[in-house]
């Protein structure tokens, strides 16, 4: 216990001084180089830059705690923040604002980023109905309703491209981006950033419990059901706000959560905390690639994380494997 706290304590430390690094180096280099002796007085980085870098962070830490609280409750190292249909469903709330030129504002939200979060609560909700039987939800069920219901969601996805003719600006909100990051996003996301951060600490025991099976967990007592409907809701929650404001990134909550098992262990006391950090500095980073790799143009961040992550997690589980060996 006390090698793991002491290797806890040494990673914090390495990955704060890392993300403090690259956020250092954010500052200045984007399509426009700032030099440091302009930055504070430059209005491009107080309305652009700046909000958009601490909702780069903020998308990380809801993107990686989702993944570690749904891999702790579904005991399924493969499930991700989108495995409960919240990208589909989010999708498609993006999707008919685009197409149909929706012009709301709900609580300082374009259409697009509330439409987005509100389909993909309806799609949760409804994957959770359909796994529930006998008021109890298995994780294996809540998967496979979470993959059909993302099935149907892509079905009527593309129904509304074919009908509306809208591909170019629907498949760009699907890669995901942070371009039209503004400081009402960021106000936005924060409280779920801070509550969700709160409740997957809080039960940090719980999901540790659950690492040992359900029947176990619930020996050791643990209100299994309440428990995994509070994180699961808390995941979803803070999927759907991330996929609101910056649409489909994937990898954050596959990734980050395996690497940090790798140096720790899989204490949620420790994998928590290690996550939130981590996947802040895995978002800035990816942005500031997306931002300088082909300037004065953009690359998705999406496409940015898809590129380094899918090689990273194969290489993680192929580190993993020989460690079980």
């Amino acid at each position: 216990m006390k090698k793991v706290k002491n290797q806890a304590v040494w990673a914090t430390i390495i990955i704060f001084l890392l993300l403090v690094a690259a956020i250092a180096v954010s500052f200045f280099f984007g399509s426009v180089y700032i030099p440091p002796d302009q930055l504070f007085g430059s209005e491009i980085f107080w309305q652009i830059r700046f909000p958009r870098i601490i909702l780069a962070a903020l998308v990380g830490v809801l993107l990686s705690l989702s993944g570690v609280v749904l891999q702790g409750v579904l005991r399924n190292p493969l499930a991700d923040p989108y495995i409960l249909g919240v990208s589909a469903g989010g999708a498609i709330g993006a999707a008919v604002a685009i197409a149909f030129g929706l012009n709301l504002v709900v609580f300082g939200m374009s259409s697009v980023p509330a439409l987005a979060f509100f389909f993909a609560l309806i799609a949760v909700l409804i994957v959770y109905q359909i796994s529930k039987v006998s008021g109890r939800t298995a994780p294996e069920t809540l998967i496979l309703a979470g993959v059909a219901i993302s099935a149907f969601c892509a079905a009527i996805l593309a129904l509304i491209i074919i009908l509306t003719g809208n591909l170019e600006a629907i498949y760009f909100w699907l890669l995901g981006s942070l371009s039209a990051a503004s400081w009402i996003q960021v106000y936005t996301v924060i409280p779920y950033a801070l509550i969700g951060g709160l409740v997957a600490y809080f039960f940090s025991k719980e999901l540790n419990a659950f690492l040992l099976g359900e029947e176990m967990a619930l020996s050791l007592g643990v209100e299994v059901e309440r428990v995994k409907i509070i994180l699961i809701a808390a995941a979803s929650l803070m999927t759907a706000a991330a996929v609101s404001v910056s649409g489909l990134i994937g990898f954050v909550g596959l990734i980050v959560p395996h690497f940090i098992r790798l140096l720790i262990g899989s204490n949620h006391r420790f994998l928590i905390p290690l996550s939130v950090l981590s996947g802040m500095l895995l978002l800035v980073t990816a942005d500031i690639i997306a931002r300088t790799a082909i300037s004065p143009l953009e690359i998705p961040i999406g496409v940015v994380m898809a590129l380094v992550g899918s090689p990273f997690f194969l290489y993680l589980l192929r580190r993993r494997r020989r460690g079980e060996r």
